[in-house]
């Protein structure tokens, strides 16, 4: 009900130009897209004459079903934590390793110049 007080239609871009059109006498169904309740408009006083809420489904529908979920959410936030923190560890061993190589690569690179430092280029 709270969307119809903030629902402004323009009738005037609902309704077709034609001389034979009695603009005061029709009936304008439109659908609200905040809540998708059915709105009949008045064309001549512009207000709202009936509104109709769209049913909903109830959010648990069978109790025994709903407790079967959340104990399988259980089970699978604790199969994603065990990932998470497997792959965390083989992390810390992938950067050790990368390091180690980097390293020796870096004692085997015997050049006679230093690296150039960011204020030798000024």
């Amino acid at each position: 009900m709270h969307c119809i007080r903030s629902l402004r239609v323009r009738l005037t871009e609902l309704r077709y130009d034609s001389g034979m059109a009695n603009p005061g006498a029709q009936v304008f169904t439109v659908k609200c897209p905040c809540c998708d309740a059915t709105l009949k408009i008045d064309g001549e006083t512009q207000l709202v004459i009936h509104h109709h809420e769209p049913e909903k489904k109830p959010a648990i529908e069978d109790l025994n079903i709903a407790v079967q979920q959340l104990k399988g959410e259980a089970d699978r936030r604790n199969d994603v934590f065990e990932k998470s923190f497997a792959s965390h560890r083989l992390g810390d061993k992938v950067r050790e390793k990368k390091f180690e190589e980097l390293l020796k690569q870096a004692k085997e690179d015997r050049s006679d110049t230093p690296p150039k430092r960011p204020f030798d280029l000024d």
